[in-house]
């Protein structure tokens, strides 16, 4: 894939702070900036000044991070938020800012078409005008069709061309709007409002577009000659220039025209200013910019977006083409003009604004998003020569999404559920695109290695309470049997960690290095789609004792040491069980509980019935029995499972056993029923092995315990025994758990 656009690169800085700065002193500045100081008073104003800068200036500053890291190509923010967050996630903001984008032109097209109304209403003193000349929708779509036949004929360049001079009237404007007089009746109410005036929020909605050049200039970063250097630059100084006129210019209003005449006279600065004319002139001027600087960004984006083959089939290269003498985007600006046409019919300028505003602030909250997460993150690769500060990114990335939901709930929820809907589509066609993985990779790793050095400093000896499995398995027939890999993830499941690792005996090597990494895809590979949480790994070592000595040594994945050990063996190949009799001492003496499974040709049977055997030498490991059964069950394989627990006893100590279990069940340290737990008189002739293998010959798996004792003096037929069952766990804790 080419993320390349043809075109030639030619500007520099000052293209970017041109469209940026044409863009943020445009039509809301000219038509609805008395509007807004009229129904919320000076200090509403400056506050919808300081939230919407609030939003802008971390993005400015983030832009300018994200900039300098990469190579910027052509598409502007989506290029820059594709790269940090993965294609998937990049064209879904793409396709959504280039919507907005697109719209944008119909919106400053709208406001150019206002800006027309004096010279209507002095045309008319002179001549008839016939009502649908003067009909808006109709006067849009034509200066639309100019506008597209300009852009079609002579594309970005003469754009470029146009915002020098139309800077250079937005400066006479505001200059002869400044030197007007200043002596409204306000006075220094400056919460005073009109009555009935609009809800704050409502009239951010409004107004926040006049902030969203910020990222204006973002979209020639295809054309520039050195965007790490241009746009950064551009951005920032438009912003810092921005943020000066617009609360001067409030000061201004209030102080020049009573709030009344703010509030209904969208074309009151040409009542404040020395010359009234030249204000609808400044308007149609920054109104025509702005389009300019939308109709040239939004193409680029969708040009992007084919580029990336984004879109299913044809599409892609439909989009992605340029026109061969310049690059231009000519398909793209087609479909973007086609939208713009599309708005200027239906909408009017509110409704449009409010569009807009929901648009920009879901692409500024991502852009503040990816700088904070990037730099949690700390990827060695994510080094910008410039820097913004989490502090600044975090909080404007929240603001940006409080701010959707103040704005309008409704427009908020439904562009929610619209970029979903695009992500899910986007997801589909690109499958083979990097998506959520990549967002948020490198933020679980930051966050898995400071919860881990934050549970080690804080585990201490009375944890030992919270106890929980973190099992380790270490086999070299991963292939041959799937029990103790299976049993293991219903073990790590919900409540514990498991980390299976493969044997490959050897002395580390090229050859034994590789077929290590064969083994790993291999193990990959098999367990897939099995929604498995068990961490999977691979070791070489001369001899499985010494194998065992490093891996127990290690931490597991879980960041904590291990604390028990899982081993398998079946009665036709006891290899297994003989490496497990040899180093239960050595994991003893590490503090390692200890479980060996026997595996049949049976399995797990149906998972519906757990039998755990307490014999009066086995309450030492009664707990850990009951524990490893309970966290079974919370696996959905064992959903339908249940736990039988069997006791032998003399004859002539049933009173005193029966006591001793109801007490454990009644202080909590057996999670059980009394009705689940069945004890059986075992006559002194009578062998205890004889009993459970009668009980227990249907169930799914059978738990009985085992001591040093029986390792040390009755190896061999302590695990020999109970052929008429199935596969069988015997477990030997290091000390008792606590259960409380």
């Amino acid at each position: 894939m080419s993320s390349k656009i043809p075109s030639l690169r030619t500007m520099g800085t000052l293209p970017v702070f041109m469209t940026a700065v044409s863009t943020i002193l445009g039509a809301i500045l000219f038509l609805r900036f008395g509007y807004a100081v009229g129904h919320v008073g000076l200090i509403g104003a400056l506050g919808i000044i300081a939230i919407g800068h609030f939003v802008t200036v971390p993005t400015a500053l983030a832009v300018a991070e994200i900039a300098t890291n990469q190579k910027v190509e052509g598409g502007g923010a989506y290029y820059m938020i594709s790269r940090s967050f993965g294609l998937n996630i990049g064209a879904t903001i793409g396709i959504t800012l280039f919507l907005s984008q697109a719209i944008s032109v119909a919106f400053y097209v709208i406001a150019f078409v206002e800006a027309l109304g004096p010279l209507l209403d002095w045309i008319e003193t002179m001549t008839y005008i016939p009502d649908f000349v003067r009909d808006k929708r109709f006067l849009g779509v034509i200066f639309m069709l100019l506008l597209t036949l300009l852009m079609l004929s002579k594309g970005a360049n003469i754009g470029v061309k146009a915002l020098y001079g139309v800077v250079f009237v937005l400066a006479i404007s505001l200059t002869m709007f400044f030197l007007g007089e200043s002596n409204s009746p306000n006075g220094n109410y400056i919460y005073k409002t009109i009555t009935g005036h609009d809800d704050f929020f409502k009239v951010f909605t409004i107004i926040f577009p006049a902030f969203t050049g910020i990222a204006a200039g973002l979209g020639l970063s295809g054309d520039l000659k050195d965007p790490k250097k241009s746009i950064p630059r551009g951005t920032l100084w438009a912003t810092i220039v921005g943020i000066i006129i617009y609360v001067c210019v409030a000061l201004k209003l209030f102080y020049s025209a009573p709030l009344g005449a703010l509030a209904n006279n969208q074309m009151v600065m040409s009542d404040i200013a020395i010359w009234g004319p030249i204000i609808p002139i400044g308007l149609g001027c920054a109104a025509i910019s702005s389009a300019l600087g939308s109709i040239m960004i939004a193409p680029r984006t969708l040009q992007a977006l084919g580029v990336d083959s984004i879109f299913p089939g044809k599409l892609n290269s439909l989009f992605a083409k340029g026109r061969k003498k310049d690059g231009e985007p000519f398909n793209a600006l087609v479909i973007t003009c086609i939208i713009g046409f599309a708005f200027i019919i239906m909408g009017d300028i509110d409704t449009v604004a409010g569009i807009i505003s929901m648009f920009f602030m879901v692409t500024y909250g991502i852009i503040c998003l990816i700088s904070f997460l990037e730099q949690f993150a700390a990827d060695p690769s994510y080094r910008p020569t410039f820097k913004s500060r989490w502090y600044l990114s975090l909080p404007g990335a929240i603001l940006c999404f409080w701010l959707m939901f103040k704005m309008d709930f409704a427009y908020a929820a439904a562009s929610t559920v619209i970029m979903v809907l695009v992500y899910i589509w986007v997801s589909h066609i690109n499958k083979d695109k990097k998506g959520l993985q990549k967002l948020f990779k490198g933020v679980l790793f930051q966050l898995s290695r400071q919860f881990q050095i934050f549970l080690q400093k804080r585990d201490t000896d009375e944890a030992v309470a919270e106890w929980r499995p973190f099992i380790i398995s270490v086999s070299k027939d991963s292939f041959k049997r799937q029990s103790a890999f299976n049993l293991l993830r219903w073990l790590s499941h919900k409540y514990g960690f498991g980390t299976y690792i493969h044997f490959i005996d050897g002395f580390l090597s090229k050859e034994t290095y590789e077929e290590s990494q064969n083994v790993m895809d291999r193990l990959l590979k098999q367990n897939e789609g099995l929604k498995s949480k068990v961490y999977m790994d691979t070791i070489i070592s001369p001899s499985y004792t010494s194998a065992i000595a490093q891996v127990i040594q290690l931490s597991g994945v879980s960041g904590k040491g291990n604390n028990m050990i899982l081993f398998e063996f079946t009665h036709e190949e006891k290899e297994s069980l003989n490496d497990a009799i040899q180093n239960y001492q050595l994991l003893r003496a590490t503090e390692f509980d200890v479980c060996i499974l026997r595996s049949t040709i049976k399995g797990f049977g149906f998972k519906k019935s757990i039998h755990i055997w307490i014999r009066p030498k086995d309450f030492e490991n009664a707990n850990l029995m009951i524990l490893l059964s309970y966290i079974m069950l919370g696996h959905p394989e064992w959903k339908h499972g249940e736990i039988k627990i069997f006791s032998t006893y003399p004859p002539t100590e049933k009173v005193e056993t029966e006591a001793k279990l109801t007490e454990l069940i009644k202080e909590g340290r057996l999670p059980i029923s009394p009705s689940n737990i069945q004890l059986i008189p075992q006559l002194k002739e009578e062998k205890v092995d004889i009993i459970i293998n009668k009980k227990s010959a249907d169930a799914d798996l059978t738990i009985v315990g085992y001591n040093s004792e029986q390792i040390e003096e009755e190896s061999d037929v302590t695990f020999s025994k109970y052929p008429d069952i199935g596969n069988i766990l015997f477990v030997s804790a290091f000390k008792e758990k606590t259960i409380e």
